[in-house]
């Protein structure tokens, strides 16, 4: 992974991707949040990242951990700011290094559950299955999954998916393990098919920049035959900037390309679904600070 600020430091920039700032969006007609982005990982000062979000009209956002030196950091960032919530898991691509032991997997998980217990902290994840990448064998991301599944169970928090290229095992694991209340499917990859299973069992699909690429005619679709109340919208920043910034640093204040990007798939007003995607972030994250 990469190096990330130290957690009680002053949240200056991160590590970033070495690619230039995308330009400011037009600002949205109405409020609404980046669900899933890794702060820590922007090259930019948290306090400036969010102001140039809210200027966009992207107010709050969801920073994601992914390893427990990024899941301690974006507890504490989130503890900092009242405009951000903090996501903590180990990514499955991190669970081949994440532990030596089953004893240090069980500490692993310990540290996890603890921070996934805070206040401020508001879902388990990102976890999940990656097919595509090897950085770690199938069997140890489905064992890490799995722990994962309950740990969200225990806290009464939302699950947080990373599935790729893993869609079928994902579906049989929650279906087999038994899902917590709320789960979401970050940067959603799967076809209309597969997400009206997701619409069926409840669960909800988060859009990233790839909803606005010239070849997502299938993403679009997926977002078409998704309910509105079941969509979020994120950036998975500094990662996937949508078409119009593609190959620049993301960042949350992009979110605002992708919810047009979602509204046009489902012929909906731009202002609407803004309302909508607020309103599902209360129901699933809980209520913001005021």
């Amino acid at each position: 992974m990469t190096d990330r600020p130290a957690p009680g430091k002053e949240f200056g920039p991160g590590s970033g991707i070495g690619r230039p700032q995308a330009p400011a969006p037009e600002p949205l007609p109405g409020a609404v949040f980046d669900s899933h982005c890794h702060l820590d990982m922007i090259d930019m000062a948290v306090a400036d990242t969010l102001a140039q979000a809210a200027a966009a009209g992207v107010s709050r956002v969801v920073t994601v951990g992914c390893d427990v030196p990024s899941a301690r950091w974006a507890a504490d960032c989130a503890a900092a700011f009242p405009s951000v919530y903090a996501a903590v898991a180990i990514h499955p691509n991190e669970t081949a290094t994440a532990a030596t032991t089953a004893s240090d997997q069980d500490a692993v998980l310990a540290e996890i559950a603890r921070l996934a217990a805070l206040p401020q902290v508001r879902a388990v994840g990102e976890t999940g299955l990656d097919y595509y990448r090897d950085n770690a064998a199938p069997q140890v991301q489905r064992d890490w999954f799995r722990a994962h599944i309950e740990i969200a169970k225990q806290v009464g928090k939302p699950l947080m998916i990373h599935d790729r290229d893993a869609h079928e095992d994902v579906l049989a694991i929650l279906a087999a393990d038994g899902a917590p209340e709320q789960v979401i499917f970050h940067c959603y990859s799967g076809d209309a098919e597969l997400a009206e299973r997701c619409v069926a069992a409840g669960y909800l699909l988060s859009f990233a920049g790839t909803v606005t690429f010239g070849n997502a005619a299938a993403l679009r679709e997926s977002a078409a035959v998704t309910p509105a109340e079941l969509i979020l919208a994120e950036t998975d920043a500094p990662f996937l900037a949508p078409a119009p910034v593609r190959g620049r640093s993301n960042a949350p204040a992009q979110v605002a390309h992708t919810v047009r990007a979602i509204a046009a798939a489902k012929q909906m007003d731009v202002a609407k679904l803004c309302a909508v995607i607020e309103a599902t972030g209360e129901r699933v994250f809980g209520p913001w600070p005021t």
